[in-house]
């Protein structure tokens, strides 16, 4: 949800807005932040699902699809168990080959070693 909020987030802050006018005089509506919520974040979040899904269902690569979506949609920087989290049913040395990929590749940094080291999309 946060990462759906991060991508609309003008049309977010536009929203609250106009559904807290005349909140002071108690005469404000939440129908402008209603349509938002369903029109803009349970349908983003549905759709976001249908493609997670579709990435397990499908064969061959599936995993690999899954941990570069994952990557993608990550805001800021990001660790390896993050990865295992979001992508639970894929093993850790197949995030490893596929970070170490993309690090070749220049479109990924790490940022020190061990356990707990931070990668940041370049």
């Amino acid at each position: 949800m946060e990462r759906i909020v991060e991508r609309t987030k003008e049309s977010y802050y536009d929203t609250l807005y106009q559904s807290s006018q005349s909140w002071h005089q108690g005469q404000h509506s939440l129908l402008p932040w209603w349509e938002y919520f369903l029109g803009v974040s349970v349908l983003s979040a549905y759709r976001d699902f249908e493609k997670r899904v579709g990435l397990v269902t499908s064969t061959k690569g599936a995993k690999t699809a899954m941990v570069q979506d994952a990557i993608n949609n990550i805001v800021g920087d990001f660790s390896i168990k993050h990865l295992q989290e979001q992508c639970p049913n894929v093993g850790i040395d197949l995030i490893r080959r596929i970070l170490g990929q993309q690090r070749k590749a220049g479109r990924l940094e790490c940022l020190g070693r061990g356990p707990n080291a931070r990668w940041r999309k370049k």
